[in-house]
């Protein structure tokens, strides 16, 4: 029987969790199988993290699911948790597993983590004895780690005698080595024109919210100075692409001979709003900096991403922000832990005539951080405009009215709701109309790319 692993889809969800339920089958007259029995995955969860790309599934040559495995990035730090493996009954005992448990593992080295940990069950054939002939090793279950999964465990009734938590060391990755490299998205929570420039640019004020949701961008070093785009972005020649323009750009100050291929996985909508593009182009200047070891400082890198585009220093400075001017006068903010439904209409609004539109607001008066924060200035100068010349999105608008405050990010067209708490986000998504498409983020004051390029710098110290 042949089998490959590819990234989950969310339409793959249904298929997955019956994979769960069935595996869960094999416990049955074992001392865990009250609790596996009263705790499945929920659909939800398991939706957002293949909407992060932390999902992979084992398909057969007839297109079928027989497995799959769940990475967990919440742990943070240079340490990433296997959430979840498993594999149809009726097809163990073909490496199917083993190949899910190396393919995830393997991501994770080129993400630059440092390990791997996981919790599971002693005497179990499939479990302990299965991943320590995969170079896990039994560590302390008390280590702060994994204070969390032992207090679930206790409130669930696990035999906690027969937990144990293994962890696999992951060496770095080498120089010739794929990496792997997030590039977040971002919401506008405000967006004011206060102003024309005299260089026709319009003077802004908004808040930037990074999200820990966005697209991979995958580099592999060369030494021949060449710049390889080896996926096709639908509409973008790759000279036009903003990740190549922004590694040709930093070419110029790193050692003679670096050259990078360049896959980009895009996740975030384009056009949407969301600064998917300019998000983009900031991972490659960062992390090939990284890479190439050019040595560049935050400043010096800004500036550069600001000649790619307004948006870019917010991404490569990494921190949600105040921003003035044309968005690149950034004042790092440090805000409320908020969770975010982000939904897309699939409809195109074009920036440039939203700007030429005669009904546009130019001249609001200036706000200020403070009265951002008491809640007085939400608005987007661009939503009446965008709600009255597109429908969809006008539609998507309304919708999310019906939970809370919507809003229009930067100039649209996706919108998004702000929320206390994931499982309201995660209600509302659940219920997002057919035609549209929910995400669920966090907002994040640090980016996901500058807690990469700490554990990149981690491996030996000084980011190699």
């Amino acid at each position: 029987m042949t089998f490959h692993i590819e990234r989950a889809r969310p339409d793959q969800v249904d298929a997955l969790c019956a994979i769960e339920r069935a595996a869960v089958e094999l416990f049955r007259g074992h001392r865990a199988w009250r609790c596996y029995r009263q705790v499945s995955v929920p659909p939800e969860v398991l939706r957002e993290a293949i909407a992060r790309g932390l999902v992979w599934v084992a398909v057969i040559g007839s297109g079928e699911a027989v497995g799959f495995i769940w990475l967990d990035a919440e742990e943070g730090g240079d340490a990433i948790g296997v959430a979840e493996m498993d594999v149809l009954p009726s097809h163990g005992q073909r490496g199917i597993g083993a190949a899910l448990l190396e393919h995830a593992c393997g991501w994770a080295r080129r993400a630059g983590y440092h390990r791997v940990d996981l919790g599971t069950l002693a005497d179990v054939p499939w479990n302990a004895p299965f991943y320590a002939k995969h170079g896990f090793q039994v560590v302390d279950k008390t280590r702060p780690e994994f204070a969390f999964a032992l207090e679930r465990d206790r409130e669930n009734g696990f035999p906690e005698d027969l937990r144990v938590f293994m962890s696999r060391p992951l060496p770095p990755p080498d120089l010739a080595d794929w990496t792997v490299w997030p590039a977040p998205a971002k919401v506008n929570l405000f967006l004011r024109i206060v102003g024309r420039r005299p260089d026709g640019y319009h003077e802004l004020q908004t808040v930037f919210r990074l999200l820990d949701w966005g697209d991979e961008i995958r580099l592999r070093v060369r030494t021949d100075g060449g710049i390889h785009r080896l996926t096709d972005v639908p509409g973008v020649p790759e000279e036009a692409d903003l990740v190549v323009r922004a590694a040709r750009l930093l070419q110029a100050h790193a050692p003679a001979g670096s050259g990078a291929d360049i896959e980009v996985d895009k996740r975030v909508p384009m056009g949407g709003g969301l600064g998917g593009g300019s998000s983009d182009a900031a991972t490659v200047l960062v992390a090939l900096n990284a890479l190439w070891d050019a040595g560049l400082d935050e400043d010096t890198l800004a500036e550069l991403g600001r000649q790619l585009g307004a948006d870019v220093p917010v991404f490569v400075r990494g921190r949600s922000a105040w921003a003035e001017g044309i968005g690149e006068k950034l004042t790092p903010l440090s805000l409320p832990g908020r969770w975010y439904v982000v939904l897309d209409p699939h409809e195109h609004v074009p920036t440039g005539a939203l700007f030429q539109a005669s009904e546009l607001t130019r001249n609001a008066p200036p706000a200020t951080i403070s009265s951002f924060a008491s809640g007085e200035t939400v608005e987007n100068a661009f939503a009446p405009v965008v709600r009255a010349r597109h429908p969809r999105v006008a539609a998507a608008l309304d919708w999310l009215d019906g939970f809370g405050r919507a809003r229009l990010s930067g100039s649209g067209a996706c919108v998004f709701l702000e929320t206390d708490s994931v499982e309201r986000a995660e209600a509302i998504a659940e219920r997002c109309p057919a035609g549209f498409t929910a995400h669920v983020a966090k907002g994040e004051d640090v980016s996901p790319l500058q807690v990469a390029l700490a554990r990149f710098r981690g491996v030996d110290g000084n980011g190699k």
